[in-house]
């Protein structure tokens, strides 16, 4: 980057309009709230990621032993992908609405 242009996390720093805004954003409640929820969604992820492996596996199986998929775990599969898409929309500022437990419900299955 020039120093003419420079990087867009730099703005607040070098902007004089906003004096102390590093500091405000600091002290922010709801800031720090926002990232023990952050952690704990990056731990539920983990968490959902085993389950997902689970479903795929039992998946698998069900198909190779009786030759066709079992809806009950292609509509897990659905919700899990859901569910991970929250996650993600949330860990990556793309909403502010927290994720099943802690705020929405439960990803529906339904197309």
């Amino acid at each position: 980057m020039s120093q003419d242009n420079p990087a867009a996390d730099h703005a607040a720093i070098d902007n004089e309009e906003h004096p102390g805004a590093i500091e405000n954003n600091l002290k922010s409640r709801s800031t720090w709230l926002r990232f023990v929820f952050m952690v704990a969604f990056l731990v539920i992820a983990n968490v959902a990621a085993m389950v997902a492996s689970v479903v795929v596996l039992l998946g698998f199986l069900w198909v190779l032993f009786t030759g066709e998929p079992n809806d009950q775990l292609r509509q897990a599969g659905r919700a899990l992908a859901r569910y991970f898409a929250e996650i993600v929309r949330f860990l990556t500022y793309n909403t502010d609405t927290r994720p099943f437990p802690f705020g929405a419900d439960w990803p529906s299955t339904d197309d």
